[in-house]
């Protein structure tokens, strides 16, 4: 299955965006959105694979300052993803003509799409599949952050980076500098977003997760008034639908199909 390039502009600048699968006139939508080092290409054969499980079409695309996207000014704002889900992410559903969709988001994505789904009532939106969610700040996790600024600054990691990102420095540094803030903790707290979300909620989690602890999970179905599912993986790390692709593809699948068939006409 070939992607289609379906990049866009939003206030005359480009985003970077494909499609899988059939468009949204047609069957619902996977809408991905990826880590904070994240962009379309890194997401490998995952778009691919969901279209040909789910029959879904599958849309990814490349915040600003990642992967081909424009990039953006930085230090980011300590509220980036935030701002990320009020400001822009609505308007690229709107842009590819989005119609019915579940957000899929890894990581940073995944907040992005828990704050957009708690705090923005869009009925396109039937559900939300969050894989290694953040909720709040960990130090386990400010810790690893710190160590890869170390190995972007040491070893060939800003190199490896490039091949992705049109504007590394800003894709980086972007992400780095704001988790490291030391206010970034009070700015990342979604106990209030989980608590408003009104569609069904997927969670899968790496129990090996270097990034987040279980206590993320334990969080959400505490706070959460919607139904949730949730996937935990032993020895499984940040990237569940990388590391352990089958079982997260299976995950996401049967949420989309129970979530279409509840919705959609017989």
């Amino acid at each position: 299955m070939t992607p289609r390039d379906v990049s866009f502009d939003l206030d005359g600048r480009q985003v970077e965006a494909a499609w899988w699968g059939p468009g949204p006139d047609e069957v619902p939508t996977l809408v991905l959105l990826h880590e904070g080092l994240g962009c379309v290409a890194l997401w490998r054969n995952v778009p691919q694979r969901m279209a040909e499980a789910t029959g879904c079409g599958v849309l990814a695309y490349s915040r600003f300052g990642y992967g081909g996207s424009d990039t953006v000014a930085v230090p980011r704002p300590l509220n980036y993803m935030h701002r990320e889900a009020e400001e822009v992410l609505g308007r690229v559903l709107d842009a590819q003509g989005i119609r019915r969709c579940i957000l899929v988001g890894h990581s940073d994505g995944a907040s992005i799409a828990l704050i957009y789904a708690g705090s923005t009532q869009d009925h396109r939106v039937r559900g939300i599949a969050l894989l290694a969610p953040h909720v709040m700040v960990e130090e386990m996790c400010v810790a690893e952050i710190a160590r890869t600024k170390e190995r972007y600054e040491t070893t060939d990691l800003r190199t490896k980076m490039a091949k992705y990102h049109r504007d590394v420095n800003a894709a980086f540094w972007g992400w780095n500098r704001a988790w490291l803030d030391p206010g970034f903790p009070e700015a990342l707290q979604l106990q209030p977003e989980i608590a408003h979300v009104r569609v069904p909620i997927l969670v899968v989690q790496g129990e090996a997760d270097p990034y987040g602890t279980m206590e993320h999970l334990r969080i959400i179905r505490q706070e959460a008034y919607s139904p949730l599912d949730a996937l935990t993986l032993p020895g499984i790390g940040h990237s569940p639908h990388l590391e352990a692709p089958d079982a997260t593809l299976d995950a996401v699948r049967d949420f989309a199909d129970r979530l279409f068939r509840l919705h959609e006409p017989e």
